[in-house]
């Protein structure tokens, strides 16, 4: 760290990385190589990092392709450009900016259209390397090519990036908040806000109150929802997520004979207005539908399912009104809607600071990993040079 932008642009850059070799084994901090920016690409030098429960998911993950070892994890970042490469006008040298796993080529149908935030041109056709042509841009010293993860990699001193992924911000905002804003804490807002469209008075139902959970329930707060209900095996969440608006806890193991559905429709008066499942597990995708009202219900899909399950509803109750979607990203465009919320939350409207629960420094990265195993951990912020 500390090189100078002019010595190093058009160069290789040497420098350290918290490398995955094998699937949920503890990361190896190693020197490595990072080559310089080709066409359409960024080089960031990352001040900060964060640790999302998809980093866990990919972390323990040996099988398919995302199951490809070694790697470089993280995808929630921040940091300044150190160089770009060729056709690259959007962002130029000190700049600060977020990378994000979700594209904009700002080209496409879907980018140009505001029904979608998925990206037709780029889309997710290399899941280990830069996403035009699929190769990599690390190497260890030994010359063994290092994999990227969602397009960011961001568990190392600098990486390369499309910019396609990158979102240019004020530099004066601060960077562990700005941090939050390019995966967890966006998408449950955006969820709120776009997918669901929550109004004011309307109840809510959100099943697993990690930091996508609790941002959907800050989403629903700033919408003037009047109920919004947290399901949680962790007790400890509920006065966590009373910082966030949840106005009513539910933990399933402690519900003797009745079941969570209908406990939220007694809550509800029916059910909820909308439910969100935030875990990534089908049978608490059905139970989060189930306690949906019936006639106009909707349930957004946030979690990325882990073992691959299908989810499978009765095409009766679908019948009845109630709704089912998925959404990446909280249904927000990275490039327009993240600088939206960074300026919410300098206007002191949108709550960051509670999401931040545990800071450290890179080279102990790996008690990033401990804080959330022991449910410890809404975001533990990883410092590169501090």
């Amino acid at each position: 760290m500390g090189k100078k932008a002019s010595e190093t642009a058009g160069k290789a850059i040497t420098c350290k990385a918290a490398i995955c070799r094998k699937p949920g084994e503890d990361l190896v901090i190693e020197e490595i190589e990072v080559a310089s920016p080709q066409a359409w690409e960024v080089r960031i030098k990352i001040i900060c990092t964060s640790l999302c429960h998809t980093d866990v998911t990919f972390w323990k993950m040996d099988f398919g392709p995302e199951g490809s070892f070694p790697k470089i994890l993280g995808h929630e970042a921040v940091g300044i450009v150190e160089s770009v490469g060729e056709l690259v006008e959007e962002v130029k040298e000190g700049d600060l900016v977020v990378p994000v796993f979700l594209p904009s080529c700002n080209e496409c149908r879907d980018c140009m259209s505001s029904k979608s935030n998925l990206c037709t041109k780029l889309g997710s056709k290399f899941y280990l390397g830069m996403p035009r042509d699929g190769t990599s841009r690390f190497r260890d010293l030994k010359g063994e090519v290092l994999h990227h993860f969602l397009f960011v990699s961001s568990f190392v001193e600098y990486t390369v990036v499309d910019i396609a992924h990158v979102v240019s911000l004020n530099h004066h905002f601060p960077p562990d908040k700005a941090c939050l804003l390019s995966c967890g804490v966006s998408t449950g807002i955006g969820a709120a806000w776009k997918v669901a469209e929550v109004e004011d008075g309307s109840s809510v139902a959100i099943f697993g109150l990690g930091a996508v959970g609790l941002a959907v329930a800050e989403g629903a707060r700033l919408r003037g929802a009047s109920k919004i209900i947290g399901v949680d095996l962790n007790t400890d969440k509920f006065e966590i997520g009373k910082k966030f608006g949840v106005t009513h806890f539910i933990n399933p193991t402690a519900l003797g004979e009745k079941t969570v559905s209908q406990v939220v429709k007694e809550i509800t008066d029916g059910g909820a207005d909308y439910c969100f499942e935030c875990i990534g597990l089908a049978s608490l995708m059905k139970d989060a539908f189930s306690c949906s009202r019936e006639g106009w219900g909707k349930t957004v899909i946030l979690g990325v399912e882990k073992h691959g399950s299908e989810f499978n509803i009765n095409c009766y109750e679908i019948l009845r009104g109630r709704s089912v979607v998925g959404s990446m990203f909280g249904g927000l465009k990275p490039k327009s809607d993240i600088p939206i919320l960074a300026k919410k939350y300098l206007d002191k409207e949108l709550r960051l600071d509670d999401f931040i629960t545990h800071e450290v420094n890179f080279q102990d990265i790996n008690k990033a990993f401990e804080f959330m195993a022991q449910g410890k951990s809404i975001r533990c912020i990883i410092w590169m040079d501090k």
